[in-house]
């Protein structure tokens, strides 16, 4: 009886090859794809797979998961890797992986196989998630077999192989780019781009208009959130999807979300990426606006201390790790008051906070108030606090005279 394995396929190209790869060595493959809000052709999906060489195609669609259970978590932690990159496809993956075990295990396969580059993250991604959730699993990664690229080094040999085979992949113009889509972002990398001087084509964006071409007219948002997870948007109570998708429409539509980066892979190098995530820009930027009426400051600062930690932990792979459960625990204790609405005015690629309100808010008017504050604040207690808070000042000073 034949091998099962479980590949992640996309359609496109290398996939497609690798498909017809793997059933030549003898294997049975299952295909297998993720909707994560990527626009695909997916009613033609199945035919191309079994043609080529596929046994069976499964597609998930994970759209809502992917938003509910990875995105909104991400975006209650404010997490940006390396302080911009909003981790569209990196959360992607473990979602995605996470699928691709539950598929092996009911279709009873012994390995996994992906198409992803030595090069990449996505190899790294996918296989730490089979090692968190299925150590049994065995990999078959081709890109990284010398049996496969030292036969099939590139576009030319992979298109003279579906030819050869009937493989029905399209021959078709190449955009000068490479490009990955999800409800979050699309990423662009590579061709032109490998430049890190070379300016993105106006043609290559797809969710955001050009912001100087964006309406002269602003417009204002109100989000609403609970726990630190959106819930509303302009007064309409929406699912996760629905939701993320509706703040797409309405940043992009004013040029909001683009990210121009050089960031640092794990597998070593730098790599330059252009991002597009307008809704996910909209939605963290009001998250965090709202966290400073309603979290305390030592909680804050505790919490933002493990953001750059979070962030790496979900680009490098490691969405299923104890340390990341750890974290996901602490976030969900430190949102537990973040609750309220924030409205933003959208103008020519700014998303800028106008005003805010929370059931929860730490915010005393008569308190902060530079008028009279009718007794809600003595002044004089300042006196004794600064003082205190000089002592180290005042020990230092006096030993630099010794």
């Amino acid at each position: 009886m034949a091998e099962k394995v479980v590949l992640l396929y996309s359609g496109g190209l290398d996939t497609s090859v690798i498909c017809r790869w793997l059933a030549e060595k003898g294997y049975d493959v299952v295909c297998y794809a993720a909707n994560v809000g990527q626009r695909e052709e997916w009613d033609k999906l199945e035919a191309k797979a079994l043609a080529s060489g596929g046994k069976k195609m499964i597609v998930s669609d994970l759209r809502e998961k992917f938003v509910r259970d990875f995105v909104f978590p991400a975006i209650r932690m404010n997490a940006l890797y390396e302080g911009r990159y909003y981790l569209g496809t990196s959360l992607a993956r473990p979602c995605i992986s996470e699928e691709m075990v539950r598929i092996a295990r009911k279709e009873k396969a012994t390995v996994f196989a992906h198409g992803a580059t030595g090069k990449g993250n996505d190899q790294v991604r996918f296989e730490l998630t089979a090692a968190a959730l299925a150590p049994d699993l065995k990999v078959i990664a081709p890109w990284r077999m010398a049996e496969f690229n030292s036969v099939y080094k590139g576009r030319t040999e992979l298109m003279a192989y579906a030819k050869k085979h009937g493989i029905p992949v399209k021959a078709t113009a190449k955009k000068p780019w490479s490009s990955d889509e999800n409800s979050l972002h699309i990423s662009y990398e590579a061709g032109m781009l490998e430049d890190p001087a070379a300016c993105p084509r106006p043609d290559m964006f797809e969710l955001t208009v050009d912001p100087k071409k964006a309406p002269n007219k602003s417009e204002q948002v109100v989000v609403e959130f609970k726990c630190g997870t959106p819930v509303a948007i302009n007064g309409k109570k929406m699912g996760a999807l629905e939701l993320l998708e509706t703040a797409n429409k309405l940043a992009g539509k004013h040029g909001i979300g683009r990210v121009d980066m050089v960031e640092s892979r794990f597998v070593g190098m730098k790599s330059r990426g252009v991002y597009e995530t307008p809704g996910g820009t909209l939605l963290m930027t009001a998250h965090r606006d709202l966290e400073g009426l309603t979290m305390d400051r030592d909680l804050m600062n505790l919490r933002d201390s493990l953001i750059p930690r979070y962030a790496t932990l979900v680009y490098n792979g490691f969405w299923f790790c104890r340390e990341m459960d750890a974290m996901q625990a602490m976030s969900n204790e430190a949102q537990k008051y973040v609750t309220g609405s924030v409205t933003l005015d959208l103008y020519k690629g700014n998303a800028t906070i106008i005003g805010r309100k929370s059931p929860c808010s730490l915010y005393d008017e008569k308190v902060a108030s530079m008028e009279d504050d009718a007794g809600a604040y003595d002044q004089t207690d300042a006196t004794g606090f600064i003082h205190l808070k000089g002592l180290p000042l005042r020990a230092h000073a006096r030993r630099l005279k010794k």
